[in-house]
């Protein structure tokens, strides 16, 4: 392709020589006026001199016309694979394709929308994107094979970089059916975190889009919603009102509430038919009771430990003199306050999150039917620890009441009083309270290489037998008077926790009696044991997502496990089995390559695992739509149609034109690019047009040929 343009090149400035034409002018009309001879011979002249002032010249340039760059956008987001859409986009892309290459010099740019988990599709910052390398020239159009629902589609009357000029018409071609329906779950309120055990407030709106689903103009639903896969409610609810649902956190950490609908028959997809969100569950104030039966060394390692938590609401009584001893002190300096033994033991006992006997024994202070109280408030779920001191062994026990049936360990009777050193036992170094305890030569930090932890020795060992069903997870070295017997012995009762410490020497690793050892870690991973918070738990089964894989641990105290059932969030059904990583941690992966709620079950323990955003962008509005797009379509002279099935799997596409950049671009059953103009300079000269100096000959002749035409 040759293209060519005049170009000048005054020999003098410029305006001199728009004052000589404008001199020329006057001069010319005047000879012409008085119609003097010669008049139109000195004009010619004149007009030489002027056009060599102008030195004129023709450049030629040659140049190769580029193609007409035309995007085909499929939309492959998750929204798609609902109801054979992907097929769609598919058949109508491979049929497209042939006719934009039939219409020459056209590049087609094929490009494929993904989904962003956070906002859904967004088009055209990736039609923008891969576009970056071509002219807004040589863009002939955009077809756009999607389901509508794009997220960053323009408002009515905005602009984007696309639609600025009007010359790029965006033709979108919609996949989905015109009449579908479909309901989802709309979530308006919910809270981020709760206090354990206390009522907060869900708000939501089961949302119909589309098609009615019900000729009954005010439709129900019926609603499920459960807690950490438990079902808390069922009940119908109607549709497009807004509903307030009150739910409670019962633990401590993450809860995963699940608000769930019936699908209905004619619906699109029931994907959408679930709303997840997590509470993060926080404790107001643990409230403990520390009972002292008597001052002693270690008392006071309780109450610090304790009272540094500030999550710890700690009530703490000692008995300072039991009431048979009557030596004359007066009853205004016995205490500061009376023990209010029954307020505690009877009125308010199911107010204490842990209840803690410290070397406590049967005295007349508190009654026995006390004891059948605190027997029933572990029954009924609360916690129970005992740390037992030299009279846990003799008659005044309180093994000799009705804890005797929820202890896990009972007393022989006999005492070691010499050094050794505690040990965490096999099953103690799967348990979560001894599991990686700092220096346990299996622990966190290694031992010096003689089978011995790393922490300072005791002094005393109360003698006891474990129940069947207890767990000790640290007992008395093989080399001391008292091979393997229990020093921290565990157990449950019905829906409580108890935990029986017998030794009252753990004082000696807060004083760093021989360097000490890990008193803090251990008595609070006690407590919180005993108060069963979600990180201490002896039997768990966890799932995150890492990358794209899932991880699921679980944690035993038993020597294997079974295989695990995951249901992904499509429904189906994948086994996996779990490897051995040692102290009772069995932990498998797998792609994570489904956006959704996935659960886990080994038949005993089910979790849940969320992959991505918890309610994701893209399955929320499913209903295939033109609304979204056209304000994109008629900013840009674009056209818009749906996509219809012929025979067999191919689609009934419009017909595509090339047409000029004034023409239209849309008709019955057509739609048209336009034809660009867009070329590159492949080469280019300069003619000169005029004579330089030797143009005055000619100018000079015609002058004396006038004053000739004159003189006759």
């Amino acid at each position: 392709m040759t293209d060519w343009a005049l170009l000048f090149d005054p020999l003098i400035p410029l305006w001199l020589v728009i004052v000589a034409s404008v001199f020329a002018l006057v001069l010319t009309g005047l000879g012409l006026w008085a119609r003097r001879r010669g008049a139109l011979l000195r004009a010619a002249a004149m007009a030489i001199v002027i056009i060599t002032l102008l030195d004129p010249s023709v450049r030629l340039e040659e140049r190769d016309r580029l193609p007409t760059v035309v995007a085909l956008v499929s939309d492959e987001s998750a929204s798609q694979s609902i109801d054979g859409r992907d097929a769609m986009v598919a058949s109508a892309a491979d049929a497209l394709r042939p006719q934009l290459e039939a219409l020459g010099n056209v590049d087609v740019r094929t490009i494929a929308l993904g989904t962003d988990p956070q906002s859904g599709t967004r088009a055209l910052g990736s039609i923008q994107a891969e576009l970056a390398d071509v002219p807004q020239e040589q863009l002939g159009g955009i077809l756009l094979l999607t389901d509508g629902q794009i997220t960053d589609a323009p408002i009515e009357g905005a602009t984007t970089p696309l639609t600025e000029s009007g010359a790029v018409p965006v033709h979108t071609l919609l996949t989905g059916h015109a009449e579908e329906g479909d309901r989802r779950i709309e979530l308006l309120q919910v809270p981020r975190f709760a206090l354990v055990d206390r009522r907060e407030t869900v708000q939501f709106t089961i949302v119909e889009d589309g098609m009615p689903l019900s000729s009954n103009p005010n439709p129900t639903v019926n609603l499920t919603i459960l807690r950490n896969n438990t079902v808390l409610a069922q009940a119908p609810v109607p549709v497009g009102v807004t509903v307030d649902v009150p739910i409670q956190v019962d633990r401590a950490g993450d809860n995963l509430f699940e608000i769930r609908i019936e699908p209905a028959d004619n619906e699109l997809t029931d994907l959408n038919n679930q709303a997840v969100f997590s509470v993060e569950g926080v404790r107001d104030t643990l409230r403990v009771l520390l009972v002292s039966g008597e001052p002693h060394a270690g008392e006071r390692t309780w109450r610090n430990l304790l009272k540094s938590d500030p999550s710890v609401d700690l009530v703490h009584f000692t008995i300072l003199r039991p009431p048979e001893k009557q030596d004359g002190t007066p009853i205004n300096e016995l205490s500061l306050i009376a023990f209010p033994t029954r307020e505690l033991f009877v009125d308010r006992i199911n107010d204490f999150d842990l209840i803690i006997l410290d070397r406590y024994q049967r005295r007349s202070v508190l009654p026995l039917v006390y004891f059948d109280n605190i027997a029933d408030y572990v029954r009924r779920g609360g916690a129970l620890l005992v740390a037992a001191g030299p009279e846990f062994a003799d008659t005044s026990s309180i093994a000799f009441t009705a804890l005797a049936d929820i202890l896990p360990a009972y007393p022989t009777g006999s005492i070691a009083e010499e050094p050794f050193r505690p040990q965490v036992t096999d099953l103690g170094r799967r348990h979560p309270i001894t599991r990686g305890l700092p220096g346990d030569v299996s622990g966190d930090v290694a031992g010096d290489g003689d089978g011995d932890p790393d922490w300072s020795r005791w002094f005393r060992l109360i003698e006891a037998e474990a129940s069947s069903a207890s767990t000790v997870a640290m007992s008395a070295p093989a080399s001391s008077s008292m091979p393997g017997a229990p020093l921290l012995a565990l157990d449950s009762a019905e829906e409580g926790r108890v935990a029986l410490l017998l030794s009252d020497h753990v004082w000696l690793w807060a004083r760093n009696f021989e360097g000490g050892g890990p008193h803090v870690q251990l008595l609070r991973r006690m407590a919180h044991w005993l108060m069963r918070e979600p990180d201490l738990e002896d039997e768990t089964l966890t799932a995150r997502t890492q990358g794209l894989r899932m991880i699921v641990e679980r944690r035993t105290l038993g020597q294997t496990v079974d295989p695990l059932r995951i249901t992904t969030p499509s429904g189906e059904e994948i086994p996996l089995e779990l490897t051995d990583e040692g102290d009772g941690l069995f932990r498998g992966s797998l792609p994570a390559d489904e956006i959704g709620l996935w659960r886990i079950t080994d038949g005993t323990l089910t979790t849940l695992a969320h992959v991505g955003p918890p309610n994701p962008v893209e399955l929320q509005e499913v209903v295939s739509t033109p609304e979204r797009l056209m304000p994109l379509t008629e900013a840009s002279n674009g056209s818009l149609a749906r996509l219809t099935e012929t025979q067999g799997d191919e689609m009934a596409v419009p017909r595509v034109r090339l047409v000029g950049e004034t023409a239209r671009t849309s008709g019955n059953g057509w739609i048209g690019v336009r034809r660009t103009d867009a070329s590159v300079l492949v080469g280019a000269r300069q003619q000169p047009l005029s004579l330089g100096l030797w143009a005055l000959l000619p100018a000079l002749a015609l002058w004396g040929a006038a004053w000739w035409r004159e003189g006759r």
